[in-house]
């Protein structure tokens, strides 16, 4: 039995169009989460850039939390993940 080649993924397309790289990722002591960071993080995610385990423990997120931000891009855009919004548009 040979062992399948892993290809390690060097970058994703973050929510700005631009080709984004764990080097490019926020801290992990990041403490304000701004729409960008956050949309940053789920793009890594779904990307394949970093793993959600990797993400949750990088940024101390449980995966609910993960989740949420996930969710709100999904139904609301990047206008979703504002957090003087949330009421909004969570219903």
């Amino acid at each position: 039995m040979s062992e399948q080649p892993t290809h390690k993924i060097n970058y994703v397309i973050g929510p700005d169009g631009s080709p984004l790289t764990v080097a490019d990722l926020p801290p992990s002591d990041t403490k304000r989460w701004v729409i960008r960071r956050k949309a940053e993080v789920v793009a890594a995610v779904r990307g394949g850039l970093i793993s959600l385990d990797d993400a949750c423990r990088r940024y101390t997120l449980t995966v609910e939390e993960f989740l949420s931000w996930q969710r709100s891009i999904e139904r609301h855009g990047l206008a979703g993940l504002r957090a003087t919004r949330v009421q909004q548009y969570r219903q």
